[in-house]
């Protein structure tokens, strides 16, 4: 079953957390993935069924492929931050600072790129975290602006204003042209993990935030990939593929980072 995320308004800060390590502390890893979730269909021919898309991996690039149309898509990222993992026992994180019941990854803009092609999983950040039990992860989806994020906007040009950017080439019925496609979505997300992820003191402990890119630019019917172009500020499917990547992400264990679950859960 899905766990997908719910959507919030929210504002947004900026800096690194890091745990003191003690005979109290585990190592806590968050890692980004692309893969697809169990039971999609990879690796198939152009014909794929409608509204099922196939993936194939192409040395560093993912192709989607539904029908006779496809998108290529060579980089991906997007901006986090607020990146918090919430103890069993909380009702919430909020922005508290130390705030016991989470644990912080990074509070600060951070640009998170989606492996593609062939790489499973991607680190994005460790922390020492206490022992315990986790069954929440939050984070912001962050549109970064002046003067608060100056900093980040000058190391990373094109995200100024911008929190998700892909680019790569769109192909219908055999015409290809190279999109670029970027959002501005600024919101906070919340992902809970199937299975509560036990952080034990001198061990190490693996979520993987997966992100399912290949569900991000079917039309509203599911039946079509639309040019992600289309999917631009003002243009046509600007809401469509909002809603697509608000469903697309989830969190699980994943201890041996292949992008799946660890528990065997479906997702």
């Amino acid at each position: 079953m899905n766990r997908r995320l719910g959507l919030f308004v929210a504002p947004l800060a900026a800096a690194v957390f890091a745990a003191c390590t003690d005979s109290t502390t585990g190592r806590l890893s968050l890692a980004l993935s692309s893969v697809r979730p169990a039971g999609a269909l990879a690796g198939a021919s152009v014909g794929a069924v409608a509204g099922a898309p196939a993936v194939i991996t192409a040395g560093d690039s993912t192709v989607i492929l539904l029908g006779n149309d496809s998108v290529i898509v060579r980089s991906a990222a997007l901006v986090v931050r607020k990146v918090e993992l919430k103890r069993v026992e909380a009702t919430q994180c909020d922005a508290v600072v130390g705030n016991s019941d989470c644990e912080e990854f990074e509070t600060g803009p951070t640009l998170a790129t989606l492996p593609l092609g062939s790489t499973a999983t991607e680190t994005v950040i460790s922390v020492d975290a206490p022992a315990g039990m986790y069954d929440r992860l939050e984070f912001e989806i962050h549109k970064p602006e002046a003067p608060e994020d100056a900093s980040f906007i000058a190391s990373n040009p094109l995200f100024d204003g911008v929190s998700i950017r892909v680019t790569g080439t769109y192909s219908q019925a055999g015409t290809r042209s190279d999109f670029t496609f970027m959002s501005d979505l600024n919101a906070q997300q919340e992902a809970q993990l199937p299975t509560p992820l036990t952080v034990s003191a001198g061990q190490a402990a693996n979520v993987t935030l997966r992100v399912d890119i290949a569900s991000w630019f079917l039309n509203a019917a599911g039946s079509a990939l639309v040019n992600p172009a289309s999917a631009n500020k003002g243009q046509a499917n600007e809401n469509v593929v909002r809603d697509r990547i608000q469903a697309s992400i989830e969190a699980f264990r994943d201890d041996n980072h292949d992008g799946h679950d660890d528990d065997g859960i479906a997702h």
